[in-house]
């Protein structure tokens, strides 16, 4: 089964596309454009750790391989003293691709996005869930299931979670209940090195 793009997600197949993102500063700017929406390189700066200058350059970086753009064209840009850039979609996904060149740039990419996520866990519970209120503290926390599946099968349930997830995303701002907030969803899908022995014994189970 191939996997859709319910999220409207820019996919990104080109390696130098995919070492390009891989850089904390760039993946900061992506973030906080995707998260709150326009900004100047100037707003940018003391977000994601680095000079108006050199956040104005990786955003020109970025650009290069189509991941922002200008947030204003024509007269709106020219009545602003300083250029605004907005993301060119929501987020961004990427694949394996086929060739070693391919699937090395994605190893560095993925590399880069698990050592930003890495300790997000540890400061929710040091930093925000002492402070949550109880109605929203009940429905947050953690899974680690552990499942033996087929590759289509878990194709199949990626696009399921996405189906789920994807009128929460694309929906228009205005039209978000009172009291809603942002939620961040980890999900790590680490197909384990094969054996060959739950398929045959037909081993399974969750943690």
């Amino acid at each position: 089964m191939e996997n859709g793009n319910r999220l409207g997600d820019i996919e990104i197949t080109d390696p130098k596309a995919m070492r390009a993102l891989a850089h904390p500063v760039r993946l900061a700017i992506l973030e906080r454009l995707t998260r709150d929406g326009p900004s100047t390189a100037t707003q940018l700066s003391p977000e994601v750790g680095a000079t108006p200058s050199v956040t104005s350059w990786h955003l020109r970086h970025l650009a290069g391989y189509g991941l922002v753009r200008d947030a204003e064209t024509g007269a709106d840009r020219q009545d602003r003293r300083e250029r605004r850039w907005e993301a060119v979609a929501r987020g961004f996904r990427f694949g394996a691709p086929e060739d070693e060149a391919g699937r090395a740039a994605a190893r560095v990419l993925s590399r880069e996005l698990f050592a930003r996520a890495a300790d997000l866990p540890q400061r929710w519970v040091a930093e925000t869930e002492p402070g949550l209120d109880p109605e929203w503290r009940e429905p947050a926390g953690l899974a680690n299931t552990r499942i033996v599946v087929s590759p289509e099968e878990l194709a199949a349930i990626e696009d399921a979670i996405e189906g789920v997830l994807a009128p929460y995303v694309t929906r228009d701002p205005a039209e978000r209940p009172g009291g809603s907030r942002g939620v961040r969803l980890l999900r790590y899908v680490l197909p384990e090195a094969g054996t060959g022995r739950e398929a045959a014994d037909g081993v399974g189970g969750s943690e």
